[in-house]
């Protein structure tokens, strides 16, 4: 008898063939179930605490996840779905983790019966260039710039959210933003930078109803001396520096000796005719608004003021670049370069309000502002940031209209058609593949599924109805009123989805099941290798207040 041969370590466990895919398509089945209630308008909430004891209430699939701590591998993947879907086109998050999930479920009853993981992926992956295919054509083009439909398109893609209760509002909010910071760059391209250029400026406090698109920036500063500077500027010329207005200091510590008392009066005298200078220089372009990055001195504050020049300091980078984009200023990095160009003149007002007990510096009613500030008011943090997450989807939305203005519909209307014109095809799909190709079909049916039982309907009946409208692949507009649960036309109803949040959703959702579905081993226990030399420490370190960032904690 041949001694067994052990090739693993004692400490490795290795799953692998059918038990590995059951137990990862189980693992995607409960993250899909996690947050399948929270598909569509009549959608539950979520209530998560954090480490901090922070509470996170959200019914943001990517929201909800990002907070999980997940043991199973697979599990863990699901999850960089969303998050990519959030990254990449804003909206959908929830969509893509319930249609990967039913992906894998459909997938179960061929491994079962031995199907090869390949024969399915190839099926699949065949399944989502027809999806592709029905998009493009039940897809129809949309005007940018007609207002009413681009409204109705925001809507409906937050109207899944919690703020729909407040009607156009964030709407509003989001196409003003968007449209508002859109650049063209020619050939009919537009580039829509939501996180670099608009600032949502989160205040408790006040009306949700208050909330609104700033034309211009707003930033959590006051001026430097507040009894002599002006707070409120008409037509202000604004300069921005990124240098601070006070006496070089030497790079490390300098000694100077001094013999003669008269020499240290000389020394002082020169650190304030440096200053002086600066800030004649500065003074010569009339500003009546000086904007730095970093510090200015007591004696630079006397000038301005004598000047009657208002200065703010100490301000972000990214806030100096917003004000830069608003108000048409460019940024200079020595007062000694400074040219009447750079100098903005765009904005129309400066002043500096006091929210609550804080001030506020606004630099508003710019003429062509590329930079705004999204200001929300509300009762409480969690409410704020919950409005806030619905904000960023709702932008995003409009970002993705503005860069491909094509409209599917909504309402798992898009699925159904997908759904039918995948089972028509599937007779003509040869050999093996077939079943595989006709079971993701009946996948892309999750999604109306799942929003039919979440209006509290009766699933079967308004499946049956559905398909029965669907059958040919004609009625693409026909969908579930998220609302009622009743069947009913997505063009009057004005539910709509932007083509590109569903392509990205059906590519997501079947290139992850592809994925996971061809896994066929895990490992674990694997130890990281120690460095040769460097023996393991004898006894375990426990760590303390004060060395937690001991050096050793951190494995390179």
């Amino acid at each position: 008898m041949q001694s067994p041969v052990l090739v693993l370590k004692d400490s490795l466990t290795r799953e692998s063939g059918s038990k590995v895919h059951h137990a990862n398509i189980q693992a995607s089945k409960a993250v899909a179930d996690i947050i399948r209630t929270t598909l569509g308008p009549r959608s539950m909430l979520k209530m998560l605490l954090d480490a901090s004891g922070g509470i996170v209430v959200t019914n943001d699939g990517n929201a909800i996840l990002r907070e999980l701590d997940i043991a199973h591998p697979a599990a863990k993947s699901m999850i960089e779905l969303s998050r990519t879907q959030d990254e990449e086109v804003g909206d959908g998050t929830t969509s893509v983790i319930v249609l990967a999930g039913e992906m894998l479920h459909v997938a179960e009853a061929f491994i079962d019966k031995k199907y090869h993981p390949t024969v399915i992926c190839r099926a699949y992956v065949k399944a989502l260039e027809d999806a592709l295919a029905v998009l493009d054509k039940i897809s129809m083009s949309i005007d940018v710039n007609d207002r009413s439909m681009m409204l109705g398109l925001v809507k409906s893609c937050i109207g899944t959210k919690f703020t729909s209760q407040f009607g156009d509002l964030i709407a509003d909010l989001a196409l003003d933003a968007t449209t508002t910071v859109g650049v063209d760059l020619g050939q009919g391209i537009k580039e829509v930078d939501i996180k670099k250029y608009i600032k949502v400026e989160k205040i408790p406090g006040g009306q949700l109803e208050d909330s609104k698109v700033l034309k211009g920036v707003m930033f959590n500063k006051d001026v430097v001396v507040p009894g002599k500077m002006k707070r409120k500027i008409i037509n202000p010329r604004v300069i921005l520096l990124d240098c601070p207005l006070e006496y070089k200091k030497g790079e490390n510590q300098t000694n100077a000796e001094l013999v003669r008392e008269e020499d240290w009066a000389v020394l002082l005298k020169m650190e304030e005719e440096y200053i002086e200078n600066l800030c004649v220089q500065i003074l010569k372009f009339k500003p009546d608004l000086v904007i730095t990055e970093k510090g200015l001195s007591d004696l630079a504050c006397h000038y301005f003021s004598k000047a009657g020049v208002s200065a703010i300091r100490r301000l972000r980078k990214t806030d100096n670049n917003r004000i830069a984009k608003a108000c048409g200023a460019v940024i200079v990095n020595r007062p000694d370069e400074l040219q009447e160009s750079d100098v903005g003149t765009g904005a129309g007002l400066f002043e500096v309000k006091k929210i609550g007990d804080e001030f506020f510096a606004y630099i508003v009613d710019c003429k062509d502002p590329k930079a705004c500030t999204v200001l929300l008011r509300g009762a409480s943090k969690d409410l704020l940031n919950e409005v806030e997450r619905n904000l960023q989807d709702a932008m995003s939305v409009a970002r993705n209209i503005l860069k491909h203005p094509k409209l599917v519909p909504g309402g798992g209307a898009t699925e159904l058609t997908v759904s039918a014109t995948l089972k028509q095809k599937s007779s003509s799909v040869e050999g093996i593949e077939k079943w595989p190709y006709e079971a993701a079909a009946v996948a892309f049916e999750a999604i109306p599924r799942t929003l039919a039982q979440n209006c509290g309907v009766n699933v079967i009946r308004t499946m049956t109805a559905l398909q029965g409208k669907h059958a040919n692949g004609e009625n693409a507009w026909t969908g579930i009123d998220g609302n009622s649960g009743e069947i009913a036309d997505m063009k009057e109803l004005k539910i709509w989805d932007a083509y590109n949040v569903k392509a990205q959703t059906f590519k997501t959702a079947i290139e992850a099941a592809c994925m996971l579905l061809r896994i066929d081993d895990i490992v674990s226990g694997i130890k990281k290798r120690q460095a040769p030399g460097s023996s393991q420490p004898s006894k375990p370190t426990i760590e303390t207040g004060d060395d937690a960032d001991n050096e050793q904690m951190i494995p390179e």
